[in-house]
């Protein structure tokens, strides 16, 4: 995929406390001064890049499918943006 492509259908996302007060995986980018939502083209590529993301300690994280547009929708309710990142945990497209 072009980097430059129209992101469409459905990523994957870190929830932070499925089931309770559950909440996207957010981060904060010091360099662009902005907080955003990891998202992940597919399911390995989150997968492989879960053990390099910042994590709390004693939180339960689940990967799970949402609609990009939902995704949209509920960063900008929060001011986050979206990120769509590589299995890497390098920013392929904000």
């Amino acid at each position: 995929m072009a980097e430059n492509a129209k992101i469409e259908g459905w990523v994957y996302v870190f929830v932070c406390d499925p089931e309770k007060d559950e909440t996207f995986l957010g981060l904060y980018n010091e360099e662009k001064d902005i907080h955003f939502i990891p998202a992940f083209r597919t399911k390995e590529e989150a997968n492989d890049c879960f053990l390099n993301l910042p994590r709390e300690k004693g939180r339960k994280y689940e990967l799970q499918a949402i609609h990009i547009e939902e995704l949209h929708k509920e960063a900008t309710k929060n001011n986050f943006a979206v990120a769509m990142v590589d299995q890497e945990g390098k920013v392929i497209k904000e």
